[in-house]
């Protein structure tokens, strides 16, 4: 009974009001939807391979940690398999950009494949910053498949009061 409740208010709350909007909720939990075209319907249940295939010309996005250590902001990302030639880093004030391409250097056919979990190719990464920095004192490295760029604050000064002189 308590089960009925709930699926009513979902119901209720998602807005289903008659046996279409029930029967499309219901393709949509099945993973499938509907799309009318001049009052036909057509199935559409998209495949693995479909929804991999959208991605093969995607960029890929870099995990990162950012933490501050005194002074400054560290950014840190696993890039494994990176040459420091093969890397792009713009630094603003305010924002860290970190482009790059990782080639795999033998070829092997998709179907030969397992597992494919590392990402190969192009990818990119935009950091916006907690707080300014200075871009001119920035460095970075590159150590055992980490990426480590060090990004020194900038000092806030002191501000100071004035009198308002009357004239």
């Amino acid at each position: 009974m308590n089960g009925d409740n709930n699926k009513a208010f979902f119901e209720q709350l998602a807005g289903l009001r008659n046996e279409e909007d029930k029967m499309e909720a219901e393709l949509m939990r099945a993973g499938r939807t509907t799309v009318a075209h001049d009052k036909t319907e057509t199935k559409i249940e998209p495949t693995i391979s479909d929804a991999l295939d959208e991605f093969d010309d995607a960029e890929g996005h870099l995990t990162i940690d950012v933490y501050q250590d005194g002074d400054n902001i560290v950014i840190e990302s696993a890039i494994a398999g990176i040459e420091s030639d093969d890397l792009d880093i713009a630094i603003t004030s305010e924002s860290v950009q970190i482009k790059g391409s990782r080639e795999k250097k033998e070829k092997i056919k998709k179907n030969d494949y397992l597992y494919q979990e590392c990402f190969w190719g192009k990818f990119s990464r935009l950091i916006i910053l907690p707080q300014e920095i200075d871009p001119d004192r920035a460095q970075a490295s590159l150590k055992n498949g980490i990426l480590k760029i060090v990004l020194p604050k900038v000092s806030k000064s002191a501000g100071r009061k004035i009198k308002v002189k009357l004239d």
